[in-house]
């Protein structure tokens, strides 16, 4: 089972990107959270050079309150993430199956609710 959808803009920087993303997010009801530049802390941290790579931690309040209200620990996998990568190519835009992530919770109802949360998240990343 894959684990992402994912999608390439060709000849895209990840600034670029990043704008894209977020704004196709916000039209599919998704706010970002939360904001890792893996390259910057990689390069603060231990030194390490490496292509731009960002961590958007995608949330849509309505279906994480109904999510929680199914499984109050659900938090854990909460928010969304979305993976912004360089590559030769332009940037790579990675968003997590959240049908994919919630399989290892023994509950069909919040599985119902990964099901529409995947369906919009895919839908932000393709139209981005």
């Amino acid at each position: 089972m894959n684990y992402t959808h994912d999608r390439l803009l060709t000849g895209v920087s990840i600034d670029d990107a990043d704008q894209r993303v977020r704004a196709s997010l916000s039209d599919a009801g998704f706010g970002v959270l939360t904001e890792i530049d893996v390259k910057e802390t990689m390069k603060k941290k231990i030194g390490a050079e490496m292509d731009g790579y960002r961590i958007l931690g995608a949330c849509n309040p309505k279906m994480a309150y109904e999510a929680i209200g199914l499984e109050p620990r659900v938090g854990a996998m909460l928010p969304c993430n979305v993976i912004l990568r360089e590559t030769a190519g332009g940037t790579e835009i990675s968003a997590i199956d959240p049908v994919a992530s919630m399989t290892a919770i023994d509950n069909d109802n919040l599985h119902a609710v990964a099901g529409q949360v995947r369906d919009m998240l895919m839908g932000a990343i393709d139209a981005a």
